[in-house]
């Protein structure tokens, strides 16, 4: 029996080895290589989710940080692209 909280169906934060649950969705592109409506996203912990967005922010790649909950259920009318689209 594993007693890992993190299970196959949870995502998991995109910071380099950790297995913690995601609680944020941080929306991105580069834009020498994305056009600009195109969302690219890491997923991240509260531990990590300051780290992260500075990483992506002073590259000016960092468009959007949101809860996961509300990156899956946006409001009607709004499409966003899948929290795995990373």
């Amino acid at each position: 029996m594993s007693t890992d909280p993190v299970s196959a169906e949870t995502p998991v934060c995109s910071a380099k080895g950790c297995r913690a649950a995601a609680v944020w969705v941080l929306a991105w592109n580069n834009p020498k290589l994305h056009t600009p409506e195109r969302r690219k996203t890491w997923l991240a912990c509260e531990e990590h989710r300051e780290h992260l967005s500075a990483f992506l922010g002073v590259r000016g790649f960092l468009k959007d940080v949101v809860t996961l909950s509300d990156w899956e259920s946006p409001e009607p009318g709004e499409g966003r692209g899948s929290a795995a689209d990373g």
